[in-house]
């Protein structure tokens, strides 16, 4: 019985639904806020920017820009209905004032005109996409010339690295990312969040 709601649980992190799902999108909220003001400020959103997320959860990450930033308006994707709820719910005045808007949808499926975002973002949702490539060439389609990309993951808790993640990262996300168009593609360490270990990976589209 343990096994098999740690099953229900692990399935929610993926597509939260119903009442489980609307618990398990604000213990995101509250499990990832050391990672996600680090995403935020490393995205260094200027004036007049416009910013999408892609998984953007319950919406705490866009309403944190929108309060602490010059951001003229971000976007948040997400699969889930539900949280998509919650994510209105915490974003109220923003969507009525057309500073925020929300789309559900699949991440390598956006419904987004080309070119239209400086910033694209995600945390803690690369686990969960179905096609890499299909993916990144997404973001580098809405990214505008001169934007960036920050994908922010863990691949490690206490003293143990995940092969897997570190694999993931350095044979595929990264050779992807080049291979697409992106240039000065880097990982950086962030900081441990529950002592699982943070990290980045950054992109940039020429001019």
């Amino acid at each position: 019985m343990i096994k098999l709601i740690r099953q229900l649980i692990d399935q929610q992190y993926g597509k939260p639904h119903g009442i489980l799902g609307t618990y398990i999108g604000e213990k995101m909220v509250r499990q990832h806020k050391p990672e996600t003001l680090w995403t935020i400020k490393l995205l260094n959103i200027e004036h007049d920017e416009r910013v999408l997320e892609l998984g953007c959860g319950a919406g705490y990450a866009m309403k944190l820009i929108l309060d602490q930033t010059p951001a003229e308006q971000v976007v948040g994707v997400d699969i889930s209905p539900t949280v998509i709820r919650s994510a209105a719910i915490r974003n109220k005045n923003a969507l009525n004032t057309k500073k925020a808007q929300l789309i559900q949808a699949s991440v390598n499926r956006l419904p987004l005109e080309d070119e239209s975002f400086h910033r694209v973002f995600s945390i803690h949702t690369i686990y969960f996409w179905d096609d890499l490539s299909e993916t990144l060439s997404e973001i580098y389609r809405v990214l505008k010339p001169g934007g960036s990309f920050i994908i922010t993951l863990c691949d490690g808790k206490d003293d143990e690295i995940w092969e897997g993640m570190r694999s993931l990262v350095e044979e595929r996300l990264i050779p992807v990312a080049k291979e697409i168009g992106f240039f000065n593609v880097s990982m950086l360490k962030g900081p441990n969040s529950r002592q699982f270990h943070t990290i980045a990976v950054l992109g940039h589209k020429h001019n």
